[in-house]
């Protein structure tokens, strides 16, 4: 383990954007197997709460924290909504182009994207997909003004309760994320054919096992990590080769082999692993060598 650093290169990382959005109409069953685009979305809020702290006291001393329970709520903004979504906005519609208001809200599933960037690539790095369960929506303001010499469109906002849906092993949730920059590719394009469908495939949200298992059957943990050395002689590191394993300095990856060091240079070699590897606990993945 090396000294902390902060804002190395490649490492400032963040998120941008929303796009790619999909409403999914529940079956009978609880079954997502019917996705719609939605178009014009323009924001999601994730808004988390509960998990609150409530102190126990006995013996005169505080005894122990208990935590509530935590929820998922949040606002959904847009230009616009798929038809799909009357149903849910407390619409009915008995023939086409007639909606009836102040019907019953059903609940539905979500998808959308963000973006992930940082200081090397941009927001090109890779994305987020966010895939939620169980989702309601409220009664929503709705403002129609007159058009002027700054027109600009009506904006939608729906604030949003969620469900949580079962996970095996682990409690209930309504929210699963899924970052492309540490998934296997091919697994993550699976997933996509399901979440957007293709020919002769409806779109669907499948249930989080599901997902989860999509990702976990291919995942190879690397046990012992072998470290880059340094002989102080020649003062050259060598930089290793280990299936699943990139070593870099300053972000940058290298090449497996030697690099020699001039007097008074000091780097920091750290080893990361590519997507479908993790490295196991208790591993040091980064080594500072100066000459």
């Amino acid at each position: 383990m090396t000294k902390l650093a902060w804002d190395n290169v490649g490492e400032r990382f963040y998120e941008t954007g929303v796009d790619q959005g999909v409403l999914y109409i529940p079956s009978n069953l609880g079954v997502y197997n019917n996705g719609v685009a939605w178009n014009g979305l323009t924001a999601v809020t994730e808004t988390p709460s509960g998990a609150t702290s409530t102190a126990q006291y006995a013996d005169n001393i505080k005894y122990l924290n208990l935590v509530s329970a935590e929820t998922l709520d949040g606002t959904i903004e847009a230009f616009t909504y798929p038809d799909e979504f009357a149903q849910y906005d407390g619409l009915d519609v008995p023939t086409p182009g007639v909606m009836v208001g102040q019907q019953s809200r059903k609940g539905f599933g979500l998808c959308y994207r963000t973006r992930v960037g940082n200081d090397v690539d941009g927001d090109s790095l890779g994305y987020k997909l966010h895939l939620m369960y169980g989702v309601s929506a409220s009664p929503s303001e709705k403002v129609y003004g007159t058009i002027n010499d700054t027109p600009a469109p009506i904006a939608f906002k729906w604030t949003i309760t969620t469900t949580p849906v079962s996970v095996t092993g682990k409690k209930p949730t309504s929210l699963i994320t899924i970052d492309s920059t540490k998934v296997l590719a091919a697994d993550l394009t699976a997933l996509e054919l399901i979440l957007y469908g293709s020919a002769g495939i409806d779109p669907a949200l499948p249930l989080p096992d599901d997902v989860i298992s999509m990702f976990s059957t291919g995942v190879t943990t690397v046990a012992t990590l072998t470290p880059a050395t340094y002989v102080t002689g020649t003062h050259t590191i060598t930089i290793p080769t280990q299936t699943g394993i990139v070593y870099s300095i300053a972000g940058v990856t290298q090449a497996a082999g030697p690099i020699v060091l001039t007097e008074g240079q000091s780097v920091i070699v750290t080893a990361s692993a590519i997507p479908g590897y993790v490295i196991g606990a208790g591993n040091d993945n980064d080594w500072e060598f100066t000459y």
